[in-house]
């Protein structure tokens, strides 16, 4: 049986992390310092990585954040593209969602074709197959924020 060195092994996380920041705005502010200091990371580092990251992002933009915390205080983080929600809103031309979804007329309207566009550019983030399933999982987030969509 041939022995594993320590290095060949593959780091384990000990914890993941999840937040939602804004591209470009990270600071050691909450919700980024007190997620990061409580492990002992540094949260300088973070945040000039992940504003690297993000610079071809729209600055502001919520995107999620899941950050990976090893035994030896490193970490590894992966972003996501922005949240759906914000890319709903977007398109539509709002700044926030209905108070109430459903009871009354929509506050916009959003044609199918462009929600096809933000399902084939947010496919890679979310649980589906192919675009019909993922306009399909964004028609009913649209919904919610009492966004119609016309076909």
């Amino acid at each position: 049986m041939a022995v594993v060195s320590k290095e060949s092994k593959k780091k384990v996380p000990v914890k993941t992390i999840r937040l939602k920041i804004g591209a470009g705005e990270a600071t050691p502010k909450p919700p980024v310092g007190p997620a990061l200091g409580q492990h002992g990371l540094n949260i300088q580092e973070f945040c000039k990585s992940f504003n690297a990251k993000t610079e071809h992002l729209e600055k502001g933009a919520p995107v999620k954040v899941l950050i990976d915390v090893y035994a030896d205080r490193k970490f590894d983080f992966r972003v996501t593209k922005p949240v759906a929600s914000y890319l709903l809103k977007k398109a539509a031309g709002v700044s926030k969602g209905s108070s109430s979804t459903g009871k009354g007329s929509p506050i916009a309207t959003l044609s199918r074709a462009k929600l096809e566009e933000i399902a084939s550019f947010k496919i890679d983030d979310m649980n589906a197959y192919d675009i019909a399933s993922a306009a399909r999982t964004l028609e009913g987030s649209a919904r919610s924020l009492g966004i119609q969509i016309k076909d």
